[in-house]
């Protein structure tokens, strides 16, 4: 396995350079089958997540919109000994498609790159970068508009190249 990369700099340099390279990469996946592919994605996932310190990061809370769950407004709300009505007011909005959402980007939790409320964070947040889940591929398009923030994003997709025999 390579060794991983964090600087942030040089990732969102790297995204510019091989951007026509991940568009090959994207049609080159086309060709494998999509359970093989998750299983690949997974197992690398398993590698680099638990030696990438999102706490030293925090683009993710900086750049991303969230969507929050009814039962979430209620819970954080809670947890923040407010009601889930003044919470809402002070910190959601409803998105166009009738979703609540946190009404601030950066995220209003976010403190010193750290989520405040981590222990309650939102389930979006915690799912983030969704590499665990299955439909790699289904998915790869929105992963890839990450690829220049997430560093836990760029190592996986660059060993899953390296391991899958992607040249460009």
């Amino acid at each position: 396995m390579q060794k991983l990369v964090t600087d942030r700099n040089f990732i969102k340099q790297q995204a510019e350079i091989k951007e026509e390279e991940n568009d090959a990469f994207r049609s080159f996946l086309k060709g494998f089958n999509a359970l093989e592919i998750d299983e690949k994605v997974h197992e690398i996932n398993n590698f680099v997540t638990p030696q990438i310190d999102c706490t030293v990061c925090g683009a993710c809370c900086r750049q991303l919109m969230i969507n929050v769950t009814a039962e979430e407004n209620i819970q954080v709300a809670d947890h923040l000994n407010i009601s889930p009505q003044r919470f809402k007011d002070e910190f959601l909005e409803q998105s166009m498609q009738g979703k609540l959402i946190i009404n601030a980007i950066p995220c209003h939790f976010l403190a010193d790159s750290k989520c405040s409320i981590y222990e309650k964070r939102f389930t979006e947040c915690s799912a983030f970068p969704h590499l665990h889940e299955s439909n790699f591929k289904g998915r790869l398009f929105g992963t890839l508009i990450h690829y220049a923030m997430c560093p836990i994003i760029f190592n996986v997709i660059e060993q899953l190249k390296k391991e899958i025999g992607f040249k460009n």
